[in-house]
């Protein structure tokens, strides 16, 4: 398996090679962020390494231009210590696991080894749906070229949504995975939000995206003409 690491603390990256090659992988190692791009995108790898602060280019930028290079390779991302505000950005952004520093080299090698065994299947980081757009990292929503204006609750029950299409979706999914597991009002909360984003994705555009499926939830239709 080969892996690239993504670096600038040289010393880490060599050690972190050096273990690698131990346990029999083929490990390069990157120390900016410009060179550390090139060769993600030019070079098979099964799994890459990234640190946050990298010279040249960021280790979130290096992670965005892959992703929208349609780039699936598996990202472990390294993390500042506590960096609860890094690891939530890293996963938005399409990363695949993160680990913060100071870490124990045995659990890297367990970290990287659980995400060769899940492979690379394609998981873009925008949730497109016809010409609709939702970008929960940058929590933008656009409808062909127009931004549409959304309250958190509606852009995450529209994510909820977009992240299940064509599929029926039950008042109660939703109450579980967009309010809380232990909510206790009014199930038509559900319906009136539904009804919020229907006259911002929907209305002005002369579309139907959320379907409603009687007796049993909604569906948002992935080609919504």
């Amino acid at each position: 398996m080969r892996m690239l690491i993504i670096e600038d603390e040289r010393e880490l990256a060599e050690a972190i090679a050096d273990g690698l090659a131990a346990e029999g992988f083929v490990a390069d190692a990157a120390h900016d962020g410009t060179d550390g791009l090139w060769r993600a995108l030019h070079e098979p790898y099964d799994v890459i390494v990234l640190d946050i602060m990298l010279p040249g280019l960021s280790g979130y930028e290096v992670l965005k231009r892959l992703r929208a290079a349609k780039v699936w390779t598996p990202v472990l991302m390294l993390t500042a210590k506590d960096g609860e505000y890094d690891e939530a950005d890293a996963l938005d952004l399409g990363a695949d696991d993160y680990l913060s520093k100071p870490f124990s080299y045995v659990v890297l090698v367990a970290h990287l080894r659980a995400l060769l065994r899940r492979g690379a299947p394609a998981r873009p980081a925008v949730l497109v749906a016809d010409d609709l757009a939702l970008d929960p990292a940058c929590r933008r929503c656009r409808r062909g070229n127009r931004d549409i204006d959304l309250t958190a609750r509606e852009f995450t029950l529209l994510e909820y949504l977009l992240r299940h299409p064509d599929e029926v979706i039950s008042k109660t999914d939703i109450l579980t995975h967009v309010w809380d597991e232990n909510f206790d009002g009014d199930t038509n909360i559900v319906e009136v939000y539904v009804g919020y984003l229907r006259r911002k994705i929907d209305a002005p555009f002369n579309r139907l995206t959320i379907e409603t499926v009687r007796g049993a939830g909604y569906r948002l239709r992935s080609g919504a003409r």
